[in-house]
């Protein structure tokens, strides 16, 4: 009751921010375990990190398609090819480039969060760099160190960040591709091993030991020299694990007594960017606010041509970020995250399938609309198709799913028909996906639209679309296959595959169902080999499935990124890579190898088609589909538009916190005739009571 003393709306989550204009709502299911650019690799993660730490590179937020421009560089880098004498050479000379040279200056001026680790003493000495055990008596968070202050960024501190990917200590998950490419990787790890063998538990200066790939030019300018020629390498410099990291606060973190108090980098993120993580309660909520030392950036003022009729030009040129502050709270459940956003707490939304119902309807042509009661709040949808694909793959070693005979071809396009991809995503994805015909997803160079684009082996073009053959094709291809009926022919037994998944739970159930009733229609028996994570990755590395589900999510907008997951060199088996399906084919390896090294254009184009076809024919994977993305969000949640590859958008968003706090109002009035009815059935109750009180005092002892 003493909540009707306050100001605002009575079951605000927020109460002391009421009235905040500037301030973003959101939230989070699960902890980020890792901050530290080094080995963050997920999405959670970079929600946070991202807006925290500024890599060379970032994403336009409005052009597509995704179009890289400088974020803390000054320019895109100057890429120069060597021969094997270092004689600079055409990048048409292929066969000729032993090396590919980025230089990289980035902007003077920048200057890093304050922070402790750069704390000094009147005589400049610094403050928290050498803290013993009694120092940290009373320190329980990073905001008990009384000091803070920044120094100015520097092409050093990229260098050392770089240093750290390679470092044998801190496990970098892309320390595996980084070392087949940047020069003197391997040398560098064995010699930080060496140094630092018997001083795993402390603080490893690699400031002075030599990477040759990675050289500081001058005090802003830095250079990467990799192995012959790998274009995608700038897509890796636009991710935060080419991001600065200033030596101190490496040093800071690595004290002892430090990681007891969760006063870590995997905590604590040290950035030049728009937000610094101000408040971590991973029980509670995670803060950012404005990092007051952030060097200015402007919102972008080019965009595609519906972008103006949209609004998302409104605020071209204006000084970012928009906002002051990001409030994101712990919400384990969808149903009272997804109550909070109708009563405007939250910002925006995702649609999961307990709501979908509620804010998604089809119109008669099945395009996606918002329902009646979305549009009366004035809520609003964007969708995209993710760059992701989500596939079932046949384990190319096994003995009868796998290689490359023609008996096993035919047994997987048979299953590949069957598999019914679109009535998945209407019965388990509520239409939110797009069934696939090749790894490649749309809006990636490569992916093919219309008649020319489908998969000729399971779809045929009917009526302006692709339709799945009938099952009577799949049974054809069983039959050619030597399985007709489902039957061995050479051993007159019924065909039984092993489906191998780490789902658990009553969602999963069901999907499982649906998957087995898929092989059924062929006569195959599917079993379920239902386990953990941990162990489905086991077998994975081992090879012992015969059927998996798996799926993907682009590093870079690139087809290298997708077509890798198949290039034989990257068997899991033989070479504990991301080639799951353990698939090797010459002709397509050979062309693999031929088409990441060109740019985008009409002979690229030539290649994918032919690697494309390849793997339609040879059928390592069921296709799957592609995610679609829905997002709601309100009306006073502005400049949002889905960008698939940049992770850095906080900086881009608007609030129009006036209109907020007016919705908010409006939406939730305290209804006061339960309380009424209570107040009456409580008196109502109290009647008889009184009136056999009465009764006994007016009574004569007898």
């Amino acid at each position: 009751m003493m909540s009707a003393c306050g100001d605002g709306t009575w079951n605000n989550p927020y109460p002391s921010e009421s009235d905040a204009a500037d301030v973003i709502y959101s939230s989070f299911s699960e902890r980020p375990k890792r901050l530290d650019p080094v080995s963050s690799y997920s999405g959670n993660e970079y929600q946070f990190i991202a807006q925290i730490y500024e890599p060379p590179l970032q994403y336009h937020y409005l052009l597509r398609p995704y179009t890289l421009i400088p974020l803390a560089a000054e320019a895109m880098p100057q890429v120069r090819y060597l021969n094997a004498s270092e004689q600079e050479v055409s990048e048409d000379e292929i066969s000729n480039i032993a090396y590919s040279e980025y230089v990289i200056s980035i902007q003077p001026g920048i200057f890093f969060q304050p922070h402790p680790a750069f704390a000094s003493d009147e005589q400049g000495n610094a403050k928290y760099l050498d803290l013993t055990e009694e120092d940290l008596d009373n320190i329980y968070v990073l905001s008990d160190f009384a000091a803070t202050a920044s120094r100015e960024l520097t092409a050093a501190d990229y260098v050392y960040q770089i240093k750290r990917v390679a470092s044998p200590f801190l496990h970098s998950p892309i320390a595996g591709v980084m070392r087949e490419y940047i020069v003197g990787f391997d040398e560098f790890r064995k010699q930080t091993g060496e140094q630092y063998e018997e001083q795993k538990s402390v603080w490893q200066d690699l400031r002075s030991l030599d990477l040759a790939g990675v050289k500081i030019v001058d005090r802003y300018t830095y250079k990467i020299r990799i192995k012959g020629k790998y274009p995608q390498l700038v897509y890796w410099l636009a991710m935060p694990f080419f991001a600065p990291m200033p030596w101190e606060a490496e040093k800071f973190y690595s004290q002892a007594g430090m990681e007891e108090r969760n006063i870590s980098l995997n905590w604590y993120p040290v950035g030049t960017g728009p937000f610094m993580l101000t408040e971590n309660n991973p029980n509670l909520r995670m803060v950012m606010e404005k990092n007051p030392n952030f060097h200015g950036e402007r919102y972008p003022s080019e965009g595609e041509p519906e972008d103006q009729a949209k609004g998302l030009l409104q605020d071209a040129n204006q000084e970012l970020p928009l906002i002051r502050k990001a409030v994101y709270s712990l919400e384990k459940e969808n149903i009272p995250y997804w109550n909070k956003f109708l009563q405007g707490y939250y910002d925006a939304s995702g649609v999961n399938s307990d709501s979908f119902d509620q804010a998604i309807q089809f119109g008669s042509q099945g395009d996606v609309q918002l329902t009646e009661e979305m549009l009366a709040q004035g809520i609003q949808l964007e969708t995209a198709v993710t760059t992701s694909i989500y596939y079932m793959g046949f384990n190319m070693a096994d003995a009868v799913v796998g290689g490359d005979s023609e008996q096993a071809r035919l047994l997987r396009r048979a299953i590949s028909i069957a598999v019914d991809y679109e009535e998945y995503i209407s019965i388990f994805q509520n239409g939110r996906g797009v069934a696939a015909q090749s790894p490649i997803p749309p809006g990636i160079f490569g992916s093919i639209e219309g008649e020319a684009g489908i998969n000729p082996f399971v779809y045929d073009w009917v009526n302006g679309g692709p339709k799945r053959k009938g099952i009577e094709a799949a049974k054809y291809w069983m039959s050619k296959a030597g399985y007709g009926n489902g039957i061995d022919s050479k051993t007159g037994k019924p065909l039984i595959l092993n489906f191998d998944t780490p789902a658990a739970g009553p969602d999963a159930k069901a999907q499982l169902n649906w998957m087995r009733k898929q092989y059924q229609k062929l006569g195959i028996q599917l079993i379920i080999r239902a386990t953990d994570y941990n162990r489905f990755q086991e077998k994975m590395r081992n090879g012992t499935s015969q059927i998996f589900q798996w799926g993907w999510n682009a590093d870079y907008p690139d087809p290298e990124n997708f077509f890798f997951l198949l290039y034989g060199p990257n068997g899991k088996v033989k070479h504990a890579g991301e080639n799951a399906a353990n698939y090797e084919n010459p002709e397509f390896d050979r062309l693999f190898e031929q088409m990441k090294n060109i740019k985008n254009g009409p002979e690229r184009m030539q290649i994918i088609q032919r690697m494309t076809t390849i793997l339609q024919q040879d059928a390592p994977w069921l296709w799957g589909f592609h995610p679609k993305a829905f997002s709601l969000f309100h009306s006073w949640y502005q400049n949002v538009k889905p960008n698939l590859m940049a992770n850095n958008v906080l900086k881009y968003k608007r609030v129009d916190g006036e209109l907020r706090i007016v919705k908010r109002a409006e939406w939730n009035q305290p209804k006061f005739g339960p309380v009424i009815l209570l107040f009456l059935f409580l008196l109502l109750s109290f009647i008889p009571a009184v009136i056999a009180f009465r009764r006994r005092e007016r009574s004569v002892v007898k």
